[in-house]
């Protein structure tokens, strides 16, 4: 089959400009949600791709987005969230968009007709094997992503790509390719739209699957996120309220002790098993001297007469008292145990 640019075919929608604001934003929201149709279309792709990242990142490898324009603002995007959000080291997803970050807010001419400079780009870092590299390109043609996906390919580096029209250029590069056919644009040919939505959604799955993959998802929360403003330390104060049923107050000092939620959750859980072990061993105390205690009582009890009926009887009331006291501070210990394991259910 052929390759053919759907993306710049004529939108489906004419006379634009005739159209008033409420029949424009029906066209475009119709549009949008062929969009989402489409990216649910290719989840298998999608999971392939996502595997493969997530192989990668536990041998220690990275994931690099390449991208020009649009594409490549997306990728810069979501790898630029990933250490706030999951808490990851800022090499971990590397964002990279011809033009370099001065493209990122300005049209930079003809970066990206260049063929060599994503793997130059890509060198600055060191790329390995270990390491995966996916291109971002909606049209599917572009040079800089094209040639350095083949470039990756030609030095053992697993490659990846997501673009919206079928059979493209880029897909021939890529060992795991996703092409999101989303149709003509709204305005023809304005890829950052419906393409640019696609795409978005797509990079949103790979790396928040491969983020929880990782580990760095605790039920369906960011437990390792970065509090690096009061929004996100309110929420993570938050979490922390409901993961462990406690008050604000306690939660505001465990968070400030521990440093982030996950630390914070692992720590209640061990201080839950020292709760536990330390209970057990009480009512071993408490057991122990319930039995001696009354014996010595009633030796003392026995022998009324003799020299030493004093002394035993403090001695079996003492012990009689120390398993009263063991077993209340078990007891006690145990219950405060076993509410946490509550609280850790119930939330």
């Amino acid at each position: 089959m052929g390759f053919v640019k759907t993306t710049e075919k004529d939108s489906n929608h004419n006379d634009l400009e005739q159209k008033n604001i409420a029949q424009l934003l029906s066209g475009i929201h119709q549009e949008d949600q062929n969009a989402v149709k489409a990216v649910g279309k290719v989840l298998d792709k999608i999971e392939a791709l996502i595997d493969v990242v997530v192989t990668q990142q536990k041998l220690g490898g990275r994931l690099f987005y390449i991208g020009a324009g649009t594409s490549g603002r997306l990728g810069v995007l979501d790898a630029s969230e990933c250490p706030p959000t999951f808490g990851t080291d800022p090499d971990r997803v590397i964002g990279l968009i011809a033009g370099g970050d001065h493209a990122l807010r300005n049209a930079v001419e003809n970066a990206e007709d260049d063929p060599h400079q994503a793997w130059e780009d890509l060198s600055v870092y060191t790329i390995t094997p270990k390491d995966i590299v996916v291109g971002i390109a909606a049209s599917g043609t572009t040079p800089y992503v094209v040639a350095g996906l083949h470039d990756c390919q030609a030095n053992g580096i697993k490659t990846g790509s997501v673009s919206c029209n079928q059979n493209s250029p880029l897909s021939e590069v890529s060992d795991f390719p996703i092409e999101v056919i989303v149709g003509p644009e709204f305005v023809t040919g304005s890829s950052r739209m419906k393409a640019g939505t696609a795409q978005k959604l797509i990079l949103n799955m790979i790396t928040t699957a491969t983020m929880i993959q990782l580990g760095h998802v605790k039920g369906n929360k960011m437990v390792d996120m970065k509090l690096s403003n009061k929004k996100l330390v309110g929420r993570a104060e938050s979490m922390i309220m409901e993961e462990l049923n406690v008050s604000l107050d306690e939660a505001k000092q465990l968070l400030e002790i521990h440093g982030n939620v996950r630390n914070t959750i692992n720590a209640a859980k061990i201080m839950n098993k020292i709760l536990l072990q330390k209970g057990f061993k009480l009512m071993s105390y408490f057991i122990l001297l319930c039995f001696f205690g009354p014996f010595v009582v009633h030796q003392a009890f026995q022998n009324k007469t003799h020299s030493l009926y004093y002394p035993v009887l403090i001695i079996g009331l003492l012990l009689l008292g120390f398993a009263f006291y063991f077993g209340f501070k078990g007891i006690r210990t145990l219950v405060d145990a076993l509410l946490g394991e509550k609280r850790k259910k119930q939330s």
